[in-house]
């Protein structure tokens, strides 16, 4: 069962992430088309604006869900450096309470608003605008679950490591430069100093 759930959420994850991109293309294709559109002499098309603009808010909604599972959502972690385990496990419990509690009041208001703008419609597309918020909707409903679940894994199992405990992300060969201390300097590709 543990592993069905797990595919389900990576399911999941993969088609948000996959709405994301394509809401990050249709942006840029779209603004760069705009800009195109004032220097070339091709009839102007007043729909792209608006539609990029409703892909910014696909983009902002959708990836949300998955930046409360991937711990990518932005974050004051200064609390957490100052007590032991037991303070960490209880801030972030609290914490992603909250973004639970927020975010299914955002999910309600969204709801709300899909129904109450059934019969309004994009000025430029003629869009309905139900259909626009009906993406938030999914993105804000997959925060809420999310988070949720994430309140209750943390006061299970305590806190996920912080990034900056992976070695992966440790400062490279260019730290040195930058002034970051505990770095010896450029290293070249075998390791050796390059001084």
């Amino acid at each position: 069962m543990k592993q069905g759930i797990n595919r389900l959420v990576k399911l999941l994850t993969g088609v948000e992430l996959a709405i994301a991109c394509l809401a990050t293309v249709l942006i840029f294709v779209l603004i760069l088309f705009q800009a195109a559109q004032r220097y070339l002499p091709v009839p102007q098309i007043v729909w792209a604006g608006e539609l990029s603009q409703f892909g910014l808010i696909w983009l902002t909604f959708v990836a949300a869900g998955v930046l409360v599972t991937r711990n990518g959502h932005i974050a004051v972690q200064l609390i957490d450096n100052f007590g032991g385990p037991v303070v960490a496990r209880v801030v972030q419990t609290l914490a992603m309470a909250l973004v639970a509690v927020i975010s299914a009041a955002f999910t309600w208001a969204c709801w709300e608003l899909v129904h109450s703008a059934g019969f309004l419609t994009s000025p430029a597309l003629g869009l309905p605008m139900s259909w626009v918020y009906v993406i938030a909707l999914v993105g804000l409903v997959s925060a809420t679950v999310r988070a949720a679940v994430s309140a209750v894994q943390i006061a299970r199992f305590g806190p996920p490591p912080p990034d900056h405990d992976d070695p992966a992300l440790a400062p490279g060969p260019l730290a040195g430069a930058a002034g970051l201390a505990g770095a010896e300097g450029p290293t070249d590709a075998a390791g050796e100093a390059s001084r």
